[in-house]
Formats: structure tokens, sequence, C-alpha cells
């Protein structure tokens, strides 16, 4: 059978800030321009926000430039910042840092605590006023090339195949997306965008990119405990000083909060468990006393880029460009991303419009990193650019150094820090590490992960291809559970790998839950051997977030 095809202007694969950031900065220039131009946007979730996770507290910058009355349109930024507040937490007490001592990068004056989810699905309502044609539930499968080598487009992934990939009774074929250019905006760790960074060897001369996993709960909480806009960040306990990580609590509308924990994945102790030390996280005294009485109504987890402005990829290639966390848009100092996304996303937008204007296709976009380097954006990645090579010597002494780095020198240290060591390739032996025990959850602050599995609303349909793919089915035992004690038991959040043996315990075989998995992508980045290949399941499957 032969795929079906569709041609446009631009093809969008993602439908988070950037993606959608792109497509209404394209709709907008050709409207100015009294041109019409054929945008398409696809997005893996069921519907666009579905798959959005993010802490998250937005700094409004490029959305007033993208959008400059956002406000009047009713998008969903409905609580300032009222409050910071930092603490170094030991495991029983919590030291205030006060905001004087905070680097700029640490204060909030003028942001929004968020549900990114909220605002994608504002955004996509603006993007289809617009003109622009989005398909949710359509995953981007496959990369498509012209004659030349060029990108021309996207497949999206087949419906209907049964585990051993033959065809079901309801399969149905993908459908080819064609593109004079194609923007890839599949967030970090993006399966199709890890390809293109391959074959067109965009990430010669840069350092590994550097990666965190975030969980995150949100809380119905006690109105009399609720203070709208207050955001609170903290370092230290539950983590070792030589491990990064730390916690939030955001105060959003209607009593909710989001807590969270980030837990950088360049740690070197195998026996860690991100998800365990979030959820040790929240017995903080500081932390509990918001969330006793209250009631847990959301769960998720996902992968985010922190290596700043060393580790960005090259953005184009012929065909197309990376934006957004594809590519590695975040300021992890600020603990900030989606102003960078739609800011990248306007930008290559930009450069598209004057590439299509002058009749042109399928080459390289240059103008989008060279307007990259003249924007504020650029400016702003520079002067964080060493936070995250100074947290990776420790949170006392990185604190110090990236304090002297932003209080003293203002971001223009005469020097730039690297990491040349992938996160994967951090993890030590297991026999060279000290086990943790982690306490039991106790159902009330605390859970297990397949309730908050459950809470994800998470869904994959049993009879398909497994999504996780093994490049070796012998690792997982021979090298993985031998030498570092089976890893990926434990950074998954969601359960989904598991060692089972036979009634005399011999026997080890690791079984794959694939059903529970949230699309995080930490397996496939924190896998010791890189043994683990994500690729798209079926479109529409996943978790659907709901205010996340």
């Amino acid at each position: 059978m032969q795929r079906e095809s569709m041609e446009f202007d631009v093809v969008i694969v993602g439908g988070g800030p950037a993606g959608l950031a792109a497509a209404i900065r394209l709709k907008q220039l050709a409207a100015e321009n009294g041109s019409d131009l054929g945008v398409c946007l696809i997005e893996k979730g069921a519907e666009i926000g579905a798959h959005i996770l993010s802490g998250a507290v937005m700094d409004p910058r490029a959305l007033n430039e993208l959008l400059p009355n956002w406000q009047e349109s009713g998008a969903p930024l409905n609580a300032p910042v009222s409050e910071d507040r930092f603490f170094i937490l030991s495991e029983t007490g919590a030291t205030k840092v006060p905001n004087s001592l905070l680097p700029n990068c640490f204060h909030n004056e003028g942001n929004y605590v968020i549900s990114l989810g909220n605002v994608c699905r504002w955004l996509g309502e603006q993007a289809e006023a617009l003109g622009v044609e989005i398909y949710p539930g359509f995953a981007g499968a496959e990369v498509l090339f012209d004659e030349n080598g060029a990108v021309k487009g996207v497949a999206t992934g087949d419906m209907g195949r049964l585990h051993d990939g033959s065809e079901g009774p309801n399969f149905q074929m993908g459908m080819e997306l064609h593109g004079k250019y194609t923007f890839f905006a599949e967030g970090c760790r993006g399966h199709l965008g890890k390809q293109l960074e391959t074959k067109f060897n965009l990430r010669d001369g840069v350092d590994p990119q550097t990666y965190g996993i975030g969980l995150k709960e949100l809380w119905e909480i006690d109105p009399d405990k609720h203070q709208l806009g207050l955001v609170i960040h903290s370092g230290g306990w539950p983590m070792q000083p030589d491990t990064y990580g730390g916690g939030f609590l955001y105060h959003l509308e209607n009593n909710q909060i989001a807590v969270g924990f980030v837990v950088g994945l360049g740690y070197s102790n195998p026996h860690l468990a991100p998800y365990e030390e979030f959820q040790r996280f929240k017995t903080h005294p500081e932390i509990r006393k918001f969330l006793e009485g209250g009631k847990r109504i959301a769960y998720g987890a996902r992968a985010l880029t922190a290596g700043g402005l060393q580790s960005l990829p090259k953005l184009t290639f012929p065909g197309g460009v990376l934006i957004g966390d594809d590519a590695g848009f975040l300021n992890a100092a600020r603990i900030k991303g989606s102003h960078c996304a739609i800011k990248t996303g306007s930008l290559a937008a930009e450069a598209c419009f004057e590439a299509l204007t002058g009749e042109r296709q399928r080459d390289e976009l240059t103008a989008y990193p060279e307007s990259f380097k003249n924007s504020w954006l650029h400016d702003e990645l520079h002067k964080t650019r060493n936070f995250k090579p100074w947290m990776n010597k420790g949170l006392a002494l990185g604190s110090i150094m990236f304090g002297i780095d932003q209080v003293v020198l203002r971001g223009k240290a005469p020097w730039t820090l690297h990491n040349r060591t992938p996160d994967h390739a951090k993890l030590k032996l297991a026999s060279e590490c000290q086990p943790i025990a982690y306490p039991k959850p106790d159902g009330v602050i605390t859970f297990d992960r397949l309730s908050s599995v459950f809470l994800s609303s998470t869904n994959h349909e049993e009879d398909q291809p497994c999504h996780l793919q093994l490049k070796d089915a012998s690792v997982p035992i021979a090298v993985n559970l031998t030498q570092y004690d089976a890893p990926e038991q434990r950074f998954c959040p969601a359960g989904v790998y598991e060692i089972l043996r036979d009634e005399s315990g011999a026997n080890p075989r690791l079984q794959i839950n694939a059903q529970n998995c949230v699309h995080c992508k930490t397996c496939d980045i924190k896998d010791p051997t890189q043994n683990i290949n994500w690729v798209v399941p079926q479109g529409g499957e996943g978790p659907t977030y709901p205010n996340m």
C-alpha cells in the first residue's frame, strides 16, 4: 500500500508552545502581507495540551511580543507571582535565603503561575482562528527526505498494527505530510529530533545535552493555606550534596497548588529513584504543611533539557529547523522554558516566511540562528550559561560560584564552563554506591507509582508494537542488572520496567509495561548502555493531563 500525502507550505511537528507560536507567527505574517500560507500542525496527544507538563512559572515577554492583546483575549495567566521564597532544606529544617541575596534569575516579579497545558490549549485556539490546520492524535513517526537529501516532511504513524507488527482488523496506514519547510517542536529528547541530530551531525562541536526529570502533582488544598501566586523553590534535602535537584511549590487559582521535584539526570548512584525522592520531598515540614488536609488530583512526569547555550545543536538543516526544547531551549537557572519556546518558534517562523516570500524551499533557514544570536533570548541564556556546569560540582560550591557569577560578575564572566560527559555515562557501578532505603508510601502525602500513573489518565492499546524498543534484548540482564542493579526500575517514574524472576528467585527477565508509559523520555536518556530507544506509539495515546 502507498501512503496518501498532503501538501503544505509548512509542516510543524508538536503542539507545545514552540510549535504553536511558530504556526501563529507564520499566519500573522501572511495576513500582514496579504498572502496565504498552508500551515499544518500535528500533535501526538489526543488533544492540544494533553502531553504538556511543566511547573510552571511563565515569563510573559515572548507572549507579549507574539500576541500583545493576550489579556483581552482570555489567556489563562490568572495568577501573577505575589511572593518568592527560596529555601535550603535539611531533613527537618529550612533556611530561607533572603531575596536580596538571590541572583536576578531567581526573581519572579512580573511572571505568572500557570498551567502550561491550558496555555497551549488557548494558543491552539488562537492558531486555529488564524487558519492553522491542527491535527491532534497524529504522531510524527518518520522523517521524509527528497531526492536531494533535504527534509520534505514527515509521515504519521500507522494505526491498528498488532503486537507482532502485522496489520490488525482496524489497520490504517499513516499519511505523508509534505512541506516546503518542516519545523520540529517535539519537546525534550524528540524522537525525530534525535534522528535529525545524528543524520545531519547537528551536535558536532557542542557539549552533550544535560537533562533533568521533573515530577509533578496537582493538589487542591485548604483555602486557609492558599496564597495566590506564591512561588516556593528549594535546594538541598532530600538530595545528597553531590547530586543536582530541587523542589517547587506554586500556588495557582482555585485553591490549587503544583508541587514538584526536579532531579538532574547526571546523577551517579544507580540506586537513586527520582520518583521516591519526590515523595520524600513532600514529607518535609515546610512542604507538608501545605498538603495536609488537601487532595491530590493529578500526577505526571517529563524530562527537560538543562545544558543551556553550550549544549544547543545546530538549529537548521536542509528543509527544516529545531525549535523549543527539541533543540534544548530552556533556562535552567530561571527554571523556565516556555518563553524560550515561544521566542524560538517566532524567530524560526520569521526566517521561514522570508524564505517563502523569496520563493525558496527546502534549503537552510540560516536567518533563524542569526536572529537568535541577536535576540534578547541569546543574551539571557549567555548570562546564565555557567549555571549547570557549576551545579555539577555540588550544591554548596555550585551555589557560591554561580552566585559570584551572577551577583558580582553580572553574568559577564570571562570564562565559559563545559560539560563533556553525557548523563548516561555518569552512572557508577552498583557495587561502588550506597543503596538507598526509601520509606513506604502512606497513601496520604506519599503514594506508589501505579496509583500515580492512574491519575495521569495514561492509556495505550496493549496489542500494538511496543514503543520502548531494545536494541539488544540481552543487555538488560547481562549488563544493566549485573553491573547497575537494573536502574531502569528506578529512573522510570511510571513503573514501566520490572525485573521478574521465577519461583526460586532465579532466571531474571525484564518486563516492559509499555501501557504505563507517561512519555517522559527518561529511559531513552539515562539508560547506561543507551539500549532503550523511545519511539512514538499510536497517535492519541499516552497521558491526558488536566491543568498540568
